[in-house]
């Protein structure tokens, strides 16, 4: 075995309380793997764990760029793993898939599972040995139709049910399998299919748990289609005595555990009875055994106790949620507890074993609810409800019947606030149990549920090999450098505060952050058009990722993994009219006017897909592939030019960055040249400007070609060019193309931007130096890139000026202090920063990350501030 490569990896976390399947991604510098090479994954002290192994990206050269891994891992592996070139151990008993005409049958060695190819059930059944653990899992749905009568409201119900209308294996072992399945919502009876979705299932060898993956789509109209309810159901087989029969919900710290039929009563076991013994093992899971010889007196007690059938948790709040429990349908729910934030975590069970159901963010995106019914009959159904059918339908309408540029920052005169297209994803975990698990079981499988396990790399090795660009190592070397980082760090630990502090939960909000603040009402502008949700708004995904690359820091991987799966679900059209294009932000997320291709670029989104292989990222990057073509129905540039003789208009930064983002992924995953090409082509066109990179930037555009075409000159704002992304996305394609007139022109503008208005007129024989190009905080990526290509001190202490020196509203203030409010000013106790915006946070942290790698040396010894 070749062990001259060895790359450490270690958990995110935690090392997992119990054995655990895992997938990660591990990068390469160029030339480093071949793909004729095979990896192997060793432990502490040598010995070799079976591991799956796949490329996910390449290098312009053919070698490998991102590798993804899969392993079953093991209970309290806390040691260093390594991975090194050689041949994998291979499992004792490998996972394997077999298709049969009517299902596709996973078998993980300790687990059967069947998932239907079509129909309205996705999960056939999971049998554990011999012992059906449970079947029928299927999407289920409510549907809330809303009329008028008489001036009073009437609500009607319209159940759902998730039909499955293709199946696919991804995936095939030895060590992970991936099963995708697809389909939509229906009604019984009713011929609409609606409401699209994706489930996806992943199994690993030698594990008795699955994780699932599910993505609905919406497709309805948001004035009459009130989502009441969306979730996932199983039947789990009730077998034995009722109070041999149980039900677990994870709380705050511990669980709600109960039974349909509890063993007490007001005439309780006395201290040191048998009863009472039997009451604390039932409690902790442990099967009871009574007969009606020996304990005849106690079972008449028993058989006249109620018999509680149904349970529930529901978290309607991120700071609120209930257990109930009722006897019959027709009887009501009686409350059990209070709590806070469950953990959300549902065990069902009985003689035999019994099914466990965990949802990932379960309070972060509320309401969401657990329910277990029918635990007196044969068979439970256990519920896991995305959005909880307790709370009341979603309402996705506009906030509003027009629109307020003027007043809001809103982008656009047009109504176009629809909810059509958009996506959310929901995480769970099923585990499938020969027995009934006690406490300390269950608080593992809880956060296991929450907290996926996942192995990272060292921050040194996702920088030595380059595969995400040009970006720091924390250096704590000076004065100013110990300041600076411990600024960027107080920067991040604001925002992880005001998520807490406002409240920044929800089905719809979590992950995302607020735009703008409002320091005279203490909050930040939520009802103010534009100035409220961001929306990727200046790249926050990217600051947030190279914080936690820099870092390895399990927090802030949570807080961009949370913005990711947010940003590219809910922020971005996967269907419909604006399919591969974004909403700006706005008081809802999907409310603004302009759609642009820069919101849901694929560079937002890979730094996840590579560290975690996840597939739906992986889809969602497909998807925006061509997102070209829809500005052709869709001109990002309407207003300001009427339809002419081009097919549309692009603007070569943020709209052509966005697709030169989404060209790049789809070129080193796939190695598809077509896209390669038609980012060639737009670079030839722009080498052929009058003045390269510096025209424009507004250019007409041509989807089938790829074709940038000349409009003139200081057509319209600069600084867009840079801060949606684009300085990190052309900084990481120059490193691709190796071309250098590209890494020229790059320079060009570092050195350009900034520029007195004459000098740029000197330089450009007169056709460029009218206009301010505005903002030079947001140009210092590029001009460092200059500096550092140039070695050109100037231009380096330049840029080191516009971050430390000049202080306006887009300069993060050092040291980073938060201020109490007046109680009386707002409506409970409150820490704010009255001048910060996410604009300037997101920029300043991303652009001086990206210089002190470049230019770092450059930095004075003592800050001027």
């Amino acid at each position: 075995m070749n062990q001259t490569t060895k790359i450490p990896v270690k958990w995110l976390t935690d090392a997992p309380k119990r054995p655990t399947g895992v997938t990660w991604g591990v990068p390469w510098a160029k030339g480093e793997l071949q793909r004729t090479e095979s990896l192997a994954l060793l432990r502490a002290e040598g010995a070799s764990l079976p591991m799956q192994s796949w490329p996910t990206a390449f290098w312009p050269d053919g070698s490998v760029k991102w590798t993804a891994h899969a392993a079953a891992v093991p209970a309290d592996e806390s040691g260093t793993l390594h991975i090194v070139k050689g041949e994998p151990a291979v499992p004792d008993r490998p996972l394997t898939v077999k298709e049969a005409e009517e299902y596709i049958e996973v078998d993980t060695g300790l687990i059967v599972c069947r998932v239907n190819r079509k129909g309205p059930s996705a999960i056939r059944e999971i049998l554990r040995g011999e012992t059906r653990i449970c079947s029928d899992g299927r999407l289920v749905g409510i549907r809330e139709e809303r009329s008028l009568t008489s001036g009073s409201r009437i609500f009607r119900e319209e159940k759902l049910t998730g039909r499955v209308t293709g199946a696919a294996i991804e995936q095939s072992g030895p060590m992970r399998a991936v099963i995708r399945l697809t389909g939509r919502h229906q009604a019984e009876g009713s011929a609409r299919a609606w409401l699209p979705f994706t489930l996806r299932l992943y199994f690993y060898a030698n594990q008795d748990g699955i994780r699932a993956v599910h993505t609905f789509l919406y497709d309805g109209n948001p004035h009459k289609d009130f989502i009441k309810g969306l979730g996932i159901a199983f039947r789990v087989p009730m077998r034995g005595p009722l109070y041999n029969r149980h039900l677990r919900f994870a709380g705050d710290t511990g669980f709600f555990a109960d039974s349909p039929k509890g063993l007490t009563s007001w005439r309780g076991g006395r201290a040191g009875s048998k009863y009472l013994d039997m009451y604390r093992s039932q409690q902790r899971g442990t099967p009871v055994s009574l007969n009606r010889e020996e304990d005849g007196p106690f079972l008449e007690v028993l058989d006249d106790a109620a018999v509680w059938d149904s349970f529930k948790l529901v978290q309607i709040s991120a700071d609120s949620y209930t257990v109930s429990k009722r006897t019959k349908e027709e009887c009501s729910w009686i409350k059990a507890l209070s709590g806070r934030r469950a953990k959300g975590l549902a065990y069902a069970g009985s003689e035999g074993g019994g099914l466990a159901v965990g949802v990932r963010r379960f309070w972060e995106k509320h309401p969401s609810s657990l329910e277990a019914l029918y635990l007196s009959g044969d068979e439970a159904v256990v519920t896991a409800w995305f959005w909880s059918p307790d709370a009341a339908a979603m309402d996705l309408r506009h906030y509003d019947t027009e629109t307020h540029v003027k007043s809001s920052y809103e982008g656009a005169e047009e109504m176009r606030s629809t909810p059509y297209g958009i996506g959310n994803t929901s995480e769970l975990g099923v585990w499938c149990l020969d027995r009934t698990p006690a406490p300390e079981e269950l608080a593992v499988l809880a956060d296991l549920a929450g907290s996926p396990p996942l192995l990272v790399c060292e921050p040194q090795h996702y920088h030595r090999t380059g595969a995400f660009g040009r970006w720091s190592l924390p250096d704590r070397s000076t004065p100013l450098k110990e300041r600076l980082e411990g600024t960027l760090d107080a920067v991040v630990r604001f925002y992880q505060d005001e998520v807490e502090q406002r409240g920044w939960y929800g089905f719809w909000d979590y992950g995302d952050f607020m735009h703008s603040y409002d320091p005279v009402r203490h909050t930040w502008k939520y009802d103010i058009g534009g100035c409220a949700w961001q929306n990727t708004e200046l790249a926050p995904n990217i600051w947030l990722w190279y914080m936690f690359l820099r870092s390895g820091r399990a927090d802030i991987f949570r807080l961009a993994e949370a913005m990711t799966r947010h940003t590219s679900e809910v922020d971005v059209y996967h269907i419909g009219e604006y399919a591969g294009l974004g909403s700006r932000h706005n008081v809802l997320h999907w409310g603004c006017g302009c759609k642009e291709a820069r919101i849901g670029m694929a560079g937002l989104h890979r730094f996840y897909y590579y560290l975690t292989a996840d597939e739906r990222i992986g889809d969602i990057m497909d998807e925006v592939k061509d997102s070209d073509y829809t500005i052709l129905n869709l001109d990002p540039m309407r207003y300001y030019y009427p339809k002419d003789e081009f097919p549309t208009h692009a603007r070569s930064g943020p709209d052509w960055a966005a697709f030169c983002s989404n060209w790049m992924t789809r070129w080193e995953r796939y190695e598809d040249t077509a896209y390669r090409d038609k980012l060639l082509t737009g670079l030839e066109c722009l080498k052929r400007m009058p003045d390269r990179l510096l025209t424009g930037p507004v250019f007409g555009y041509d989807p089938k070609t790829g074709k940038l075409m000349f409009m003139g000159d200081e057509n319209w704002g600069h600084h867009l060019m840079m801060s949606m992304g684009g300085a990190q996305v052309w900084a990481e394609l120059a490193d691709l193309l190796e071309d250098p007139e590209w890494e020229a022109m790059l320079v060009e503008f570092g050195e350009f931007y900034n520029l007195p208005k004459e000098e740029k007129e000197r330089r450009t024989e007169g056709r460029i130096g009218r206009l301010d190009w505005g903002t030079p905080l947001l140009s210092t990526a590029m001009v460092a890139y200059s500096a550092a290509r140039k070695n050109d001190r100037e231009l380096a202490r330049q840029a080191w000026r516009y971050i430390l020196e000049d202080l306006n509203h887009w300069q993060i203030r050092m040291p980073l202090e938060t201020k109490e409010v007046d109680p009386l000013e707002y409506a409970r106790p409150l820490a704010e920063i009255p001048w910060i915006s996410t604009n300037t946070a997101s920029q300043w942290s991303l652009n001086l990350i990206v210089c002190l790698e470049l230019i770092g040396d450059a930095l004075p010894e003592e800050g001027n501030r």
